[in-house]
């Protein structure tokens, strides 16, 4: 199957009250695994790819041949779309023009005006091109590749210009954080989050920092019109463990260990894991 635009795979999320998760990928063992829970589960998913993760998986370009490639050979039928995370103007212009089908514009950083602008121009390039769109309103905390955000609440009435603009689906601070969640974080603030719902009607809504966020206010969240939960903290510290433990117990020295195909297996199988235990939380499992 080939790739598709997100708007209706989340339109679908939203009306049927689950979520899909966009997964981080960085390289072919994280992508494989992904595609392959997905076909197993029945289950729509989205490809999350960073700026940085693009620069270091060879290129924008790169990453579209081989997923496209890893679609047509492993046979998958299940909806996919490759999407930017957390793109910059120039970042989503080039995903774009190398065949991404969703992208975010994240204008969060900049003064509102100027988000706004932007946000408007990216839309328009994207909708002649069936490329679906995600923009920002309020920071994200944390720290994603160089995207510092410190967890602000968004402002309702901000997300409701912003979703004026035509975008396909919304992401807002409700005080979630990219990486670890501190022991002393305060949790999501639902009272945003509906306020948002209001203000932005239909619009599914996106929750970055989806790795730490405890399972009950996760689907809380998906009843209030989430209908996107990024994944990408969790892969990568089980997928380390994984490798770790591997190498700790000297599996790499036993005959043909260090060859990488199996160096990497059980890494690849932790992010197997992962998404399966997260595409059955979110009710995404046999949904496509």
């Amino acid at each position: 199957m080939a790739l598709v635009s997100a708007k209706g795979i989340l339109e679908a999320a939203r009306d049927g009250h689950y979520a899909v998760p966009a997964i981080n990928i960085n390289n072919l063992e994280w992508t494989k695994a992904v595609l392959e829970t997905a076909q197993e589960l029945k289950s729509p998913v989205l490809l999350a790819v960073s700026e940085g993760a693009g620069k270091y998986m060879g290129g924008y370009k790169t990453i579209v041949g081989m997923v496209n490639g890893l679609l047509e050979e492993l046979n998958i039928t299940v909806p996919v779309a490759l999407h930017l995370d957390h793109g910059s103007f120039e970042g989503a212009k080039e995903c774009m023009a190398a065949g991404f089908t969703s992208v975010m514009y994240d204008g969060s950083a900049l003064p509102f005006e100027e988000n706004l602008a932007q946000t408007k121009e990216i839309v328009r390039i994207a909708h002649e091109l069936g490329v679906s769109v995600e923009a920002e309103v309020g920071s994200i905390g944390g720290e994603e590749d160089g995207i510092v955000g410190t967890g602000e609440l968004a402002d309702p009435k901000e997300c409701k210009i912003i979703a004026d603009t035509g975008i396909d689906f919304l992401a807002a601070g409700i005080g979630n954080i990219h990486g670890a969640y501190p022991e002393n974080w305060a949790g999501l603030s639902f009272e945003t989050l509906q306020a948002i719902k209001d203000a932005t009607g239909n619009i599914p809504l996106v929750l970055h920092g989806g790795s730490g966020i405890p399972e009950e206010q996760t689907l809380k969240a998906v009843d209030l019109g989430v209908a996107k939960i990024n994944i990408n903290t969790e892969c990568q510290t089980v997928f380390a463990a994984a490798t770790r433990k591997y190498i700790e117990e000297g599996k790499d020295l036993e005959g043909k260990g260090f060859d990488p195909r199996k160096l990497l297996a059980p890494g690849a199988q932790a992010i197997k894991d992962v998404a399966k235990e997260k595409m059955t939380a979110f009710g995404s499992v046999n949904k496509a």
